[in-house]
Order: C-alpha cells, then sequence, then structure tokens
C-alpha cells in the first residue's frame, strides 16, 4: 500500500504510473464477520453495539470484472446503512451477499464469510475492466452507492427501478470504509477539486439521497416558494435538504434535537427553526398509542413560523416516531417524501388526514447515476458544501458508528482510510477559500468546537 499511497501523493504522477503501480494482495477493510450475525440477538435496538461487531482486519483484493474499477480509497464516511450493518438490522445484510451471489459468477465474489461496508468514497481509479472507456487509472474520484446490472428493461428510464439494484457497500460487498474498493464504473463522479478527501467523501449518500427525494421529479419535486418541514434537519440527510431548500428558494422548516443542532441550521441560514427537546413534543402517548394533539401542535407551530401556512413537502427519514405528525402537517395537496425510517419501519398514521385532503406519500430510494451526478456537481461548484463534523481513522470505524447510532454527531462522520492525515487532496485552494467558512461550518459548530480537525 505504501507504493500507491506514495504514487497518489506524488504531484507529477502519470496515469502511466498509476497502471503500473503494484496491487496488493490484501488490504485492510471494515467488516462484518457472517458466524456473529446473532451476536445481539435479545438486545434492544440502541443496546447492539458497533464497536463489537465491526473489525478492522486484512482481506484478499478482489477479481476486477467487466466495466468495473479498482479504487484507492483515501476516505470514506459512516451513513446509517453501516449503523444498520454493524447491528444486523432490519436482516442481517449476508442475506443481501448470499443472493447477489446467485445472480452470476461475477457476482458470487460478493458472498463471503466477511462483509466489507461502507456506501462512501474519495479515492483514485488504480485499475480498470474491460468496456471501461471513460476513467482511466489516477483519476481522483468519488463513487456513488448505486450499484445496477441494467439486464432488465425496468432500469433504463430510472435505475433505481432495475429489479438488480443494489446499494453498493450495503447489498454488495467491498466497500468503502477500506484501503481498496470495488465498484462499478457508473458509479464514479469526479472529485470536487476543492475538497480534502474526507470533506468529499462524505456528501455521496446522503447528498444524492437528498436531491433525488426533495429536488428530482422522481421524488417531491421541490420548486421556488415550497414550505418544506425537515426532520432531523442539522444530521446526515437533513443537513443536505436544508442546504437543497435554501439554494432552490424554498423555505425550510428545520426540526432539531437540541439547541446545538438549532444553531447550525441558523448558520447554514434557516430561520424556521423547532427544537423538539425543547420544546417537548411528545407523538406517542406509549407504545402503541400515538397522540393527535401532538399533531395538532406541531401544525401551530409551524404556522407561526410560515405566517400562517402549512407545509407542502414533509422530508421524511426518522419513521415511525414522526410518521402520523408528518401526514397530519402537510397541506392539502401535499407530499410527504420518505425514506430510511432510522426509528423504526412499520409506520402508522391516520389515512383520514391522507385520503381526504388528497395528500400524497412518495417512497423515494438514493438516487440514480444522472441525480446522484447533479448532486455531485453542486457540491463540485460550491453551490452545496459538505457537512463534515469529525473525522476517524479507519481503526476506530467502530466507535464513529457507536456516535451515528446513539446520534451524538453532527452533519457527517467522516473516516480516513489512505489518507495519512486531514486535509490533504485539495487542487484548487482559490474556490476553497471562497467557500471556507461554509465547508468548516460543521466543524465549528459549538457542539464539535473542542473536535480535532478544523481544515484550512
Amino acid at each position: 500500500m505504501k507504493e500507491i499511497l506514495d504514487t497518489i501523493l506524488a504531484p507529477d504522477s502519470s496515469a502511466a504510473d498509476f497502471a503500473a503501480v503494484r496491487l496488493p494482495e490484501t488490504y485492510r477493510a471494515v467488516t462484518v464477520h457472517k458466524d456473529e450475525a446473532e451476536m445481539f440477538a435479545g438486545l434492544a435496538t440502541r443496546d447492539k453495539d458497533p464497536r463489537a461487531s465491526l473489525h478492522l482486519e486484512q482481506v484478499p483484493l478482489p477479481e476486477l470484472g467487466p466495466a468495473e474499477a479498482l479504487v484507492a480509497v483515501m476516505a470514506s464516511s459512516v451513513n446509517y446503512n453501516s449503523v444498520w450493518t454493524s447491528i444486523f438490522e432490519p436482516v442481517s445484510t449476508f442475506s443481501f451477499l448470499e443472493r447477489y451471489g446467485r445472480l452470476s459468477p461475477l457476482g458470487k465474489r460478493h458472498d463471503l464469510p466477511y462483509h466489507v461496508i461502507g456506501s462512501d468514497l474519495s479515492g483514485v481509479v488504480l485499475r480498470t475492466g474491460p468496456g471501461v472507456n471513460k476513467w482511466r487509472p489516477g483519476d481522483r474520484v468519488v463513487a456513488h452507492c448505486l450499484s445496477v446490472e441494467l439486464e432488465s428493461p425496468e432500469g433504463h428510464n430510472d435505475t433505481m427501478l432495475d429489479p438488480e439494484q443494489r446499494i453498493w457497500g450495503f447489498e454488495t460487498n467491498f466497500g468503502g470504509l477500506a484501503e481498496m474498493a470495488l465498484v462499478k464504473a457508473n458509479q464514479l463522479m469526479p472529485k470536487p477539486e476543492h475538497l480534502t478527501w474526507e470533506e468529499a467523501a462524505a456528501p455521496g449518500l446522503v447528498n444524492s439521497t437528498a436531491y433525488r427525494q426533495l429536488v428530482s421529479r422522481n421524488g417531491a419535486g421541490m420548486k421556488q416558494g415550497d414550505n418544506v418541514l425537515i426532520w432531523g434537519a442539522g444530521g446526515g440527510l437533513g443537513s443536505y435538504a436544508t442546504q437543497f431548500a435554501l439554494a432552490g428558494g424554498a423555505t425550510p422548516i428545520c426540526v432539531v434535537s437540541s439547541r446545538e443542532k438549532a444553531e447550525i441550521c441558523r448558520r447554514m441560514g434557516a430561520e424556521a427553526i423547532i427544537d423538539r427537546g425543547a420544546e417537548d413534543f411528545r407523538f406517542w402517548k406509549d407504545e402503541h398509542h400515538q397522540d393527535p394533539r401532538e399533531w395538532r401542535r406541531l401544525g401551530a407551530r409551524i404556522r407561526e413560523l410560515t405566517g400562517g401556512e402549512d407545509v407542502d413537502i414533509v422530508f421524511e427519514h426518522p419513521g415511525r416516531e414522526t410518521f402520523g405528525a408528518s401526514v397530519y402537517v402537510a397541506r392539502k395537496g401535499g407530499t410527504i417524501v420518505t425514506c430510511a425510517s432510522t426509528s423504526g419501519f412499520l409506520h402508522e398514521y391516520d389515512n383520514r388526514y391522507l385520503w381526504m385532503s388528497l395528500k400524497r406519500i412518495v417512497g423515494s430510494h438514493f438516487a440514480n447515476y444522472r441525480e446522484a451526478w447533479e448532486a455531485n456537481r453542486l457540491v463540485a461548484k460550491g453551490r452545496i458544501h459538505p457537512t463534515l463534523s469529525r473525522t476517524y481513522p479507519l481503526a476506530d470505524t467502530g466507535q464513529a458508528a457507536y456516535d451515528v447510532h446513539h446520534n451524538r454527531h453532527q452533519g457527517k462522520v467522516g473516516v480516513l482510510a489512505l489518507a495519512p492525515e486531514e486535509g490533504m487532496g485539495v487542487t484548487d485552494p482559490v474556490l476553497r477559500a471562497e467557500h471556507l467558512p461554509a465547508i468548516n461550518l460543521f466543524r465549528d459548530a459549538p457542539a464539535a468546537a473542542a473536535r480535532p480537525g478544523r481544515a484550512a
């Protein structure tokens, strides 16, 4: 790996130099083990500890197939799907790998007793397989996490509808929380030149997901003037939704869980903010019964902030905890666009408020290549900024996942892979200087002020 890193760090390395670099037989990767899939049996979700299930170990370099690329990973990040993988919920991801293994001989590579996880990366292309023309060794890239086969007609209007659509590093092996990663070539996008490796790796999954969910015609199709209720607006997904709302001429109504996250939203430019903790919203009376009075109280609070208007769009991802309230507060004819369900997958709501008010629920899952490319293009132009608050070494990925699991983080949590330290990888310092306060916003936030990692 030293030869690879030296070639990446050398300022004059050519494509030929990268093509000639020797590939290692093994590399370091963060994994879960198939024989430990029941290790948390009987424990409540909150008591399942990613630090116990995530391993950093040497694994064999996978075989490179047609239309694929092998990437040296400089940095990655932790998403909630990494938490799900680490606690084996809602199912063990080995069931995904087994299914993929039955598809083809190339799919069989993924069906292993270990799973290299991670759905984000920034890095450098080392090798490309047969049929790859756009990318070559030495290209500095980020990767989105949509893996598709595109052998069925269903996927050719929207690749997210492909029957063999998978999320790389979650439903496939050889993910980004590692020193090397195997991706399909149509996952690659140019690395934003003004960002460090860790900053460039942070937007990937959540930025593309928020773009499709909120902006794309496949999601809510947000327009200028819309009021958008954003749950978890200071977190990984919501922080990008807040930026898209502001950049697109909409009004975000940011729901957060603490004073510190409320301050982050203000610093992003949001004015309408609801601190659930301070205002003590409790949407459930007990485990089985919701409290419609709290829905009405939330609706009234929203109208106070919007000058009497209800929200056009609800950006939903907590799921069970908030879904009943989301359906209630959307305006007549409004849209509840949903993904993830981090507080539980079994949603309950009063259908009278949906059907009689002609509201609609739209399911949204990650993004197709075009949507991911457009979302990354906005980052590269400095219109949307990474929300990185802290970066961990690869060896501490378990702690990073634990922090995300328990909502101890703000924005996104990064992980260094081959990059020896933070702050490396910038090739456009002029654009960076123009946007540095926004780039550092989450690092400089009150709750993160004492943490290491501010980049200049």
